[in-house]
């Protein structure tokens, strides 16, 4: 569908913000707006929105096509918005790709600018009988890119264009735009326009982000990401931007964050995004952290980073400082955290287990154990796993998305059974904590097949033979409303 009307008047507003002199030779364009209708259709009288790609190299030359619409005039690519153009951005880069053959991926938008126009600029259109067309305005939005350097050569289309040339600043052959690139600092050296914070334990684990996975819209839905995000007018650098996110996602200040990496992915709009990649080492909890974006916030092993919802770019990178730390690769697991150095004589640490107790319409969730399993392999169990150095809450919203891709908040949750056992007597005793989850989020799915066969909802009242005996306790007492049961210890 084409541009809203919400979006172009943002975009004119933005502009005109920056440009207020020019706010009479535009109202015709801000009362069409006002009036409502599609003030994009090239149908539309007396005047109507166009696009164009302002494209800098960084010998400071922009790009001009020679249109045989125009009688070949030396112009920027450019026409009018289509129907599958959702923004006048993307009209622009469209263009772009079509007359000039250069892809969106190849192109960079400015700190200067972003996705705003440079330039707005108001000509007229000669009638043209042959077309059916009466003379009419053209609002051409001016949208500023820098080229890449591993941009492909220009491949020109046939149908409407005979030639291509870059011109200097002080040659540019619209006189709105040439005074405006004039008066700028646009040099065409390519800076990045995101900042992302690679943070690490120094044990061997990465502090990741959820990210939405019901907001489409957004960078990575759904996936794994860093903490960060992009640019705004206030930041004066990277490091601006960085602390500034941390701070507004998480409630983050890290001392140290250092310049890591400078790496490049593709954005919502298609154009190529740079993104100062920073490291920094925190050790805390994450659960107790204020965030303000996403789902939640998780600290991942290495070697997790296959089985989760990624985008390969930031499992590289990540895989990539993990092999350049001296002791990511060979150091266990961090230690559980004690309030003393040795724990007191005659003690025995407990393993602690969080389990999901989730249940609908008086059914429960259950997993088949892959035979091969380490434990209990061909037998049922609730979605389950060992607490590492985090909450036991913070554990079990972490294993629901590992195993299952299933979204739940610790808030969310209440403790509903505990099972002190011991499976043999030279077991290490164990706490298996069952927690009831009010709502969740997601579909259970298969995510590591070397453990679970298939997720399937059982009857309360109908369990499996092949039922984990505490498992199936437990289940009983939550039923029974029963808190607290004991199993294999000798009396």
């Amino acid at each position: 569908m084409p541009p809203s009307l919400p979006h172009i008047r943002t975009l004119l507003t933005g502009y005109l913000d920056r440009n207020p002199g020019e706010r009479d030779s535009l109202r015709a364009l801000l009362d069409a707006l006002e009036a409502g209708g599609d003030p994009t259709g090239r149908t539309v009288l007396p005047g109507h929105v166009t696009c164009s790609a302002v494209v800098i190299g960084r010998d400071r030359r922009v790009l001009h096509i020679r249109h045989k619409a125009s009688g070949g005039q030396l112009l920027c690519p450019g026409g009018h918005v289509e129907a599958a153009d959702d923004t006048l951005l993307a009209a622009a880069l469209r263009e772009a790709a079509e007359e000039a053959g250069l892809p969106a991926s190849c192109l960079v938008l400015t700190p200067e600018f972003q996705g705003g126009p440079i330039d707005v600029d108001v000509h007229e259109i000669d009638p043209s009988p042959a077309k059916g067309e009466e003379a009419h305005q053209h609002y051409d939005f001016r949208f500023v890119f820098y080229l890449a350097d591993d941009a492909p050569e220009l491949a020109l289309q046939g149908e409407e264009v005979t030639g291509a040339a870059w011109l200097p600043f002080e040659e540019v052959s619209s006189p709105t735009l040439r005074g405006k690139l004039t008066a700028s600092a646009l040099d065409g050296v390519i800076v990045p326009l995101n900042a992302s914070a690679i943070i690490h334990d120094g044990r061997g684990r990465y502090l990741l982000h959820l990210r939405d996975a019901d907001k489409p819209d957004i960078w990575a839905p759904g996936c794994w990401e860093l903490l960060g995000g992009g640019r705004d007018p206030q930041d004066q650098s990277p490091r601006d931007t960085i602390t500034r996110e941390l701070s507004e996602e998480a409630g983050l200040a890290i001392a140290g964050l250092e310049p890591y990496a400078v790496e490049s992915v593709i954005g919502t709009d298609r154009t190529r995004v740079p993104i100062q990649i920073f490291s920094g080492c925190w050790d805390g909890d994450p659960a107790r952290l204020q965030l303000t974006e996403g789902v939640m916030l998780a600290w991942v092993r290495p070697d997790q980073l296959p089985h989760m919802t990624m985008l390969p770019s930031t499992q590289e990178l990540l895989e990539r400082h993990a092999a350049e730390q001296p002791t990511s690769a060979t150091s266990p697991a961090p230690p559980v955290e004690t309030t003393s150095a040795k724990a007191p004589s005659g003690t025995v640490l407990h393993v602690v287990g969080v389990h999901l107790y989730l249940e609908r319409d008086g059914q429960v969730l259950l997993g088949l154990r892959h035979p091969d399993s380490a434990y209990a392999g061909g037998f049922w169990h609730v979605l389950a796993g060992h607490c590492e150095a985090e909450t036991a809450t913070a554990c079990l919203v972490r294993e629901a998305y590992e195993e299952a891709e299933l979204v739940i908040d610790p808030a969310d949750v209440d403790l509903v059974h505990t099972v002190h056992m011991r499976e043999h007597p030279s077991d290490p005793p164990r706490v298996q904590l069952f927690f009831r989850a009010r709502h969740w989020k997601g579909t259970p799915k298969r995510r590591e097949p070397d453990k679970c066969m298939r997720w399937e909802w059982w009857s309360s009242k109908d369990l499996p033979e092949q039922l984990v005996p505490y498992t199936c306790a437990a289940i009983e007492g939550i039923r029974a409303a029963r808190p607290f049961t004991e199993l294999g210890w000798t009396r």
